[in-house]
């Protein structure tokens, strides 16, 4: 399902931004801009989500209820 493999590919963005944030704390003279890098990734991977979440059917035996 298309779904699936977006979301599979949000979880390797996170993952990417959690490493950008390990090499910041190794290279301070790249910090900042590993950091701002590193933002704009997880920002990407949570807008990816929200599309997945408005835009794709939901996922087979998932059921929406009241929350």
């Amino acid at each position: 399902m298309p779904s699936t493999a977006i979301l599979q590919e949000v979880q390797r963005l996170y993952s990417v931004s959690v490493r950008l944030d390990s090499l910041a704390e190794v290279h301070p003279l790249a910090a900042e801009a590993l950091l701002v890098i590193a933002g704009s990734v997880r920002n990407t991977a949570t807008l990816l989500e929200v599309v997945v979440a408005m835009k794709m059917p939901p996922l087979s035996g998932l059921v929406q209820g009241n929350a």
